[in-house]
């Protein structure tokens, strides 16, 4: 207790040395820029329970000093970078700061609650236009310099600039912030701050510039916070004039508030009206319904209907243990006020017009090689590609705007990470609620991804339809890409994910089977899957048959003498089917299968399925042309088809199993046949 009340002694001091404010101007103390460095390595050793950090936001240092100097100071560099860092060190988040782990223990759990208060707090404070303008004045000074001119000291204070607002952006709301919609929140009008400073112009700029690609990544994630609480839809929906549906809503919460507020009031009336309770009024008997014992049941008031006899009002519910407890869902969407969502839905479409392609493709490439390492940053180009495409497509849907995030390799991603997610609530178990959310967040871009391709169906440019509809196929076709969603329907588990996510799911999975089945509708392609086995025939033991009932097989140069002249037919007339020579789903390297596809081009010819021969060697010569193997490049047909023959009568040996996938082409009326087995 004697060392605690030495500390705060120690702190009170020394932040009485850093200056006061007169109510115009902040007057520094000669020893200020110390002063503000001691804080920063207070703040470094600090110990468990966070005691500095908890007596720095009960003394609300930030409020009174701290703003005043970032205001009026901003000329002082060296004491504006210092202060900058101790900004960013009481602003970080709470979660951060706990190693993303909510401490469960009482008191560790008040200290935590107390740090999220003090950390709200500073947020308003921070809604003052005139920080911003300081932040925004420094930001501009340091992108006036040349990129290649600009020195690391300057780069590392843009770095922690962009750190202190995303620092305040996400903050999470105060349960007292928490109002209508249409009303001004803590975070609305740190916002609109942002719009009146010019913070939000220069994040644009910086997006629009590619000189400047090594902050797209912090952009983005701002970009993220500003817009976590926004409906998609309904930012791209807003107006200078409320809709009718809007004023219908608004009207239906009214009566609905206004009858909540009647009812609560009636029973207040019945409650407190009379003194006591009267139990003269009688008891009721309740026919053919047994008691405890053997008597007839006994009730106080007569009741209309047997159904409205309740047995367990009275009763408490049992206590479910923590562990055992649903996932509650996290709603944070709302109607923030007009002047901010017409401000946010310009920021939105010059956005995507002007920099989201480039910065999706920074984003992807960030994270990609290194999945594992870089959580945060997958997370926030799964928000961004949700959040734009749903803005893009109820805005004015415009497939250039983002084309960047609509292909068959985007897919592939989102449903590795939907994968990656799930074997980390699993093996994560402490970190189950955030794995799970992010889950949801993929969940969530991979069924955009879906709708967008719905909506690119009904565009009126044939490119664009074409441009689904190969999606469409490469999606359906892959059996990864259609088993994905349906897993996690078979995985859902009720204490590790939310009942929102499940509605998300099952919305997911709709949509998925209704465009399955548009595609498989009359005039699109059909796919069959088809598990082929060949084994050759044994010969049956029979009785020993005379020398007059054996009959001989014939031999190569006789099965060659049929073939022969039809193979030369085929090559001359018949249509050749497109064949994939490799099976893309083997562990084997492509190069290690040549010898397959050379066994498989010997047993359909064998077998007298000369075109697919035909086209299988064709199609082996494009993926492995080094050494000729299967012919040049440039092959004449009469060398080509001396290559045939040398294949066919060469002893290869091995027995065939192989899948074979037939999808009828309609426009060119032939069958496109693909191979996914080998010689075992």
């Amino acid at each position: 207790m004697a060392m605690l009340d030495y500390l705060s002694a120690e702190l009170t001091a020394t932040c009485a040395a850093i200056g006061y404010y007169d109510g115009t101007t902040y007057h520094l103390d000669k020893n200020c820029l110390e002063v503000i460095k001691d804080l920063i390595r207070y703040l470094k050793r600090d110990d468990d329970t966070h005691t500095i950090r908890r007596f720095l936001g009960q003394t609300r240092l930030l409020q009174t000093d701290l703003v005043k100097i970032l205001i009026h100071h901003v000329k002082n560099i060296e004491l504006w970078d210092v202060l900058l860092r101790l900004l960013i060190n009481l602003t970080s988040s709470a979660f951060v700061i706990y190693n993303e782990q909510i401490p469960t223990e009482k008191t560790m759990r008040s200290f935590y609650q107390q740090i999220v208060t003090y950390i709200q707090e500073y947020k308003a404070a921070l809604t003052d236009e005139n920080v911003w303008l300081a932040v925004a004045g420094r930001l501009g000074t340091l992108f006036n310099i040349d990129n290649k001119e600009r020195e690391e000291e300057n780069e590392l204070t843009i770095e922690r600039i962009f750190a202190f607002i995303r620092n305040v952006l996400q903050v999470p709301p105060n349960d007292n912030d928490k109002r209508a919609d249409n009303d001004a929140t803590v975070h609305d009008e740190l916002l609109f701050a942002f719009h009146a400073s010019g913070i939000v112009d220069i994040i644009l700029f910086i997006v629009s510039n590619k000189n400047e690609q090594q902050y797209h990544m912090q952009i983005l994630e701002i970009i993220s916070l500003m817009l976590r609480e926004q409906n998609a839809s309904l930012l791209a929906a807003s107006g200078l004039q409320r809709s009718n549906a809007e004023r219908e809503n608004d009207e239906a919460s009214l009566v609905a508030l206004r009858q909540k507020e009647l009812r609560e009031k009636i029973y207040k009336v019945k409650t407190y009206a009379g003194s006591r309770h009267s139990r003269f009024g009688g008891t009721y008997v309740v026919q053919n319904m047994k008691a405890v014992g053997e008597n007839q049941m006994i009730c106080h008031k007569p009741y209309q209907k047997i159904e409205a006899v309740e047995f367990g009002h009275d009763k408490k519910r049992v206590k479910r243990r923590r562990d055992k407890m649903s996932l509650q869902d996290a709603k944070e969407e709302r109607t923030s006020a007009l002047s901010v969502r017409l401000f946010l839905k310009e920021f939105c479409v010059e956005f995507l017009s002007g920099a989201y392609n480039p910065v999706m493709k920074f984003t992807r490439s960030c994270f990609i090689n290194d999945p594992h390492g870089q959580a945060v940053e997958a997370a926030v180009y799964l928000w961004a590609l949700r959040f734009f495409m749903e803005f893009n497509r109820h805005y004015k849907f415009q497939v250039k705007y983002v084309s960047e995030t609509i292909s068959t390799e985007v897919f592939y991603l989102v449903q590795r990470q939907i994968d990656q997610y799930y074997e980390m609530i699993i093996v994560d178990k402490k970190k189950i609620p955030l794995w799970s959310r992010r889950l949801h967040l993929a969940l969530k871009a991979y069924q955009e991804l879906l709708n967008t391709l719905m909506a690119m169906d009904k565009n009126s440019d044939d490119g664009v339809r074409e441009s689904s509809k190969i999606i469409k196929s490469n999606i359906f076709y892959v059996p990864e890409y259609r088993e994905t969603i349906l897993s996690q329907l078979l995985c859902f588990d009720e204490v590790k994910m939310s009942r929102q996510y499940l509605m998300d799911l099952i919305t997911t999975i709709h949509t998925f089977l209704k465009m399955l089945e548009h595609y498989c509708q009359k005039g699109q392609r059909h796919l069959v899957i088809q598990q082929i086995k060949l084994k050759r025939k044994k010969a049956k033991k029979g009785k020993k048959s005379t020398q007059e009932n054996v009959t001989t097989v014939p031999t190569l140069e006789e099965r060659w003498d049929i073939i022969g002249p039809e193979l030369s037919a085929v090559m001359r007339d018949a249509i050749i089917p497109v064949v994939v020579p490799f099976d893309a789903t083997l562990d084997t390297p492509i190069d290690d299968q040549k010898a397959d596809a050379m066994k498989r081009i010997q047993k359909l010819m064998r077998q007298r399925n000369l075109e697919q021969a035909v086209g299988l060697l064709r199609a082996a010569r494009e993926i492995w042309p080094e050494n000729d193997c299967f012919g040049k490049v440039d092959i004449l047909p009469e060398e080509e088809f001396l290559a045939l023959r040398e294949i066919f009568f060469t002893d290869l040996g091995g027995e065939l199993f192989y899948f074979q996938f037939y999808i009828f082409d309609n426009e060119h009326k032939h069958f496109l046949i693909m191979f996914l087995r080998s010689y075992k």
